[in-house]
Order: structure tokens, then C-alpha cells, then sequence
């Protein structure tokens, strides 16, 4: 029926046709309905990048005219003041000086520009304000006795000390009450490195401050030459954020620094049951620091550094009794007369036997803070003076009594023979009336159980 049906089953070819022979001049498409395309020329590898460079700086055009126009629109509308929009234009990157307007080195701030068109500082560098406060800080040793079981033991702690004034004999000195407290011997080191042996002026243990004096004759004229008297600040005008510098004797290894922030202001804390307001900061303050100074960006002092009050606990978290509130107790302390611990056999005595009425007791109770006298021995000075059974002592020769073991300490630079005058509140009725007695101290012979 076909013209190229064969009668085998293989062509010529050896191909398998069944029965058809394939016509060798027949070509099979093979593109199922679709036209083969020519192949697509290689654009250069050059072409290809100038053609995205040109792409990308048509679109950066685009962008940076967008930003510009947005910009003018903010501050033309006011949501973004012209000082805040130019700063963005030329900031400055150096000479500068502090927020207060002192002159800082010109490489040691960075000025940040506010959308309130005023300007702030971040402090990188205070190397200025610790060389002119650091003559102004000595470290303190305090050399005493502890007691361990029935024997008596050496013992040194160590803290810091702020410069706050000079008279013609006297260099004066504030620090904590607990770095002093309990000291058979103060030494204090100055700045060139010089030692001298310092005594007790003044304490008041409530406040946890101290006034301690070294005799300027006993301090060399290059001493003198190399430390000066702190500038002291307004810790009432601090605010929350603004740079803080510790300066103190750190763990006893001699005068370091530490920086941050005033973090709180007004931080109620409870130091030995005397609750009272500090300033908090994250600068470290570490044991030995007690004492020292906390200084504002001007290098004024702000506050008295306290390693007791933040302790060990947490981190970022130090304290220091504000500098307007100390003033007042210091100026005070500064007018006593300097103490010299008295040898136990001329020691005097008042002869009662009292204890502690603390914050905790005065607050439950309604008694005052001070020592509750619960013997009066016979025939001594305590009851030669007037003192009975349920007065509270609350005042010793001008120092405010807070403990027992202060009022204790305190006798310890008294001889026998010497009168002072003592604050009471004796019980009269619901209340206390205030009483002042001049007291004679006796000597031993009026000892009682505890005084």
C-alpha cells in the first residue's frame, strides 16, 4: 500500500522501520512548536558595572534631595528645632568647654548638640579636674586594737580624706566617722607622699562624719606647697546624669579614680539604724574610698564618699553623704578642740552603766536617740552631777551621742578632773524635758559596770 513498505524489517541503515522505510531526505523538526532563538551576544563585564554605578548615583541624587526636603519641612513646621538641623551639617569636634563653662583641655569633651538648641558635654577626659582636686586628698590609716577572745590584736583599716581648711596650726581634715572611730593612731598620707600623725576634733557618728587636724609644724614646706584645701560645691544644685569623679585610697593601695554618673539624688538609706538621704552613683566606690571625695565636673566636692552605706552587695551602686547637708556639722566639728587620746590610768569617768537606744527603739518607743542610764553609781560623778536612773544622754562636751560604744570611745581623750557639759532628756511624764549638767570626771575609783 506504501510506497517504501519493504518486505524485511530492516532498512538499509540497520534501523528497525517495521515494515516502513524511512525517506533519507526527511528532516524531523525538533522545536514541539516553538521557533529556536539565535544565541544572546555577552555584554562586557566593564559595561555591566558602569551601568550599576551610573543606576546607584541616580538613586543617591534621588535620596539625598528627599532627605533634604524632609528636613527643611521638619524644621520649618518646628518638629525639629535650625540649631538641631545645622549641627548635623558641621558638628564641632573639639575646644569646647564644660555645661558650667569651665575650660576643659581641648581634646577632653565631645559636644552633643540637643533638639532644645542648648548644648551638653560628654566628659572623656578629666585628667584637668583630678590634678587640681587630687593635692586636696589624703589617705588615713587607722591603727587600733581588736579583740580576739581574751587577747588583744593589732589591727590597721584604711579610708580617705578631704583638705578643708587651715588654720595657723592646725590642717583640718573631713572624713567619715568610721574610718576614724576606735583609732590608737591616725596616719594620714598627702599627695608627695609625706606622712603625719593626725588627731581627733571633732565626730558626729549620726551623720557618720569626722574633722580630724594634723599641727602644720609638723609638715615639711614642700608638703605644704604640694597639697591645697578643696573647693567645695552645692550638692542641692546636682542633677540626675551629669558626670560624677571619685577620688580615694581604694583598698588601701593609694589615691585612684573612678568615673560615671550622678544616678540618683535623695536615695533614703539606713546606716547603723540612722536612716538619712544620699546621693547615689555608679562610680566605683570601694573599700578605702570611705572619706574621700565625689566631685562634680568642676572639681568641686559634692559629697563625702561611704563604702558603709552601698557595702559589697551590688555593683554600679555607691553612695555619699551630700556636701550641703555635711556643711553645717562640719563647720561645727571644725570649732572643737583637738582631742589627744588620754593614758587609761589618767582617764576619767562618769560611772553609770547605760545602753544604746537606737533609731529602730526611738521609733517603737517614743525615747529619744542616745544612751538610756540604767545605774548611777554612788558617789560618782554621774550622780554627784545630778544624772539619775532613766535619763537619756544624748549630748557629751558638744558631740552628739548616738551609741554607747561612741560615748565609750569618746571618754578615752577626757582625763579624770575635766568638766564638761552633758545633754540629757529626763522622762516627765509622756515626754522629755532637755536638760544640760556640767559633770567633773572622776577616775577609776567611780568606775561602774560598763563606764
Amino acid at each position: 500500500m506504501y510506497d517504501n513498505r519493504t518486505n524485511g524489517n530492516e532498512n538499509e541503515n540497520g534501523y528497525q522501520n517495521y515494515g516502513y522505510r524511512i525517506d533519507p531526505q526527511y528532516q524531523p523538526r525538533q522545536t514541539y512548536g516553538y521557533e529556536q532563538k539565535s544565541p544572546r551576544k555577552k555584554v562586557p563585564f566593564a559595561a555591566k558595572a558602569a551601568a550599576a554605578c551610573a543606576m546607584g548615583l541616580l538613586f543617591g541624587a534621588f535620596a539625598m534631595a528627599g532627605f533634604y526636603g524632609v528636613r527643611a519641612a521638619a524644621v520649618k513646621l518646628g518638629v525639629v528645632p535650625q540649631a538641631a538641623a545645622q549641627a548635623t551639617d558641621n558638628t564641632p569636634r573639639a575646644n569646647y568647654s564644660v555645661a558650667s563653662g569651665t575650660s576643659v583641655r581641648d581634646d577632653s569633651v565631645i559636644d552633643v548638640s540637643t533638639l532644645n538648641s542648648s548644648s551638653t558635654t560628654v566628659v572623656t577626659d578629666v585628667t584637668q579636674v583630678v590634678e587640681q582636686a587630687m593635692p586636696s586628698i589624703v589617705s588615713i590609716v587607722n591603727k587600733g586594737t581588736s579583740q580576739y577572745y581574751f587577747y588583744s590584736v593589732p589591727s590597721e583599716a584604711s579610708g580617705s580624706g578631704i583638705i578643708i581648711g587651715q588654720t595657723d596650726d592646725e590642717l583640718l581634715i573631713v572624713s567619715n566617722y568610721h574610718v576614724v572611730a576606735e583609732a590608737d593612731e591616725l596616719i594620714v598620707t598627702f599627695t608627695d607622699g609625706s606622712e603625719a600623725e593626725a588627731q581627733v576634733k571633732g565626730t558626729d557618728a549620726s551623720m557618720d562624719l569626722a574633722v580630724i587636724a594634723v599641727p602644720v609644724d609638723s609638715l615639711s614646706g614642700e608638703t605644704m606647697e604640694a597639697i591645697r584645701i578643696a573647693t567645695m560645691g552645692d550638692s542641692d544644685a546636682l542633677h540626675i546624669g551629669e558626670p560624677a569623679i571619685v577620688i580615694g585610697n581604694a583598698l588601701g593601695y593609694g589615691q585612684s579614680v573612678t568615673t560615671g554618673v550622678i544616678s540618683a539624688l535623695n536615695r533614703e538609706r539606713n546606716i547603723d539604724n540612722n536612716v538619712g538621704t544620699f546621693i547615689q552613683t555608679d562610680a566605683a566606690i570601694n573599700p578605702g574610698n570611705s572619706g574621700g571625695a565625689l566631685l562634680n565636673i568642676n572639681g568641686e566636692v559634692v559629697g563625702i564618699n561611704s563604702n558603709k552605706i552601698g557595702g559589697n552587695v551590688v555593683e554600679g551602686m555607691g553612695y555619699a553623704i551630700p556636701i550641703s547637708a555635711a556643711k553645717p556639722i562640719i563647720e561645727e566639728l571644725m570649732q572643737h578642740t583637738t582631742r589627744t587620746l588620754v593614758d587609761e590610768k589618767a582617764r576619767g569617768y562618769l560611772g553609770i552603766t547605760g545602753a544604746t537606744v537606737t533609731a529602730q527603739d526611738a521609733f517603737y518607743y517614743g525615747y529619744p536617740q542616745g544612751v538610756y542610764i540604767s545605774h548611777v553609781n554612788e558617789n560618782s560623778a554621774a550622780e554627784n552631777a545630778g544624772l539619775q536612773k532613766g535619763d537619756i544622754l544624748v549630748g557629751f562636751d558638744g558631740e552628739n551621742i548616738s551609741s554607747m560604744e561612741q560615748l565609750q570611745r569618746l571618754l578615752m581623750y577626757y582625763s579624770a578632773g575635766t568638766t564638761v557639759e552633758l545633754e540629757i532628756r529626763r522622762p516627765d511624764g509622756d515626754d522629755f524635758k532637755e536638760m544640760t549638767l556640767k559633770i567633773t570626771l572622776g577616775d577609776k575609783s567611780v568606775l561602774g559596770s560598763v563606764n
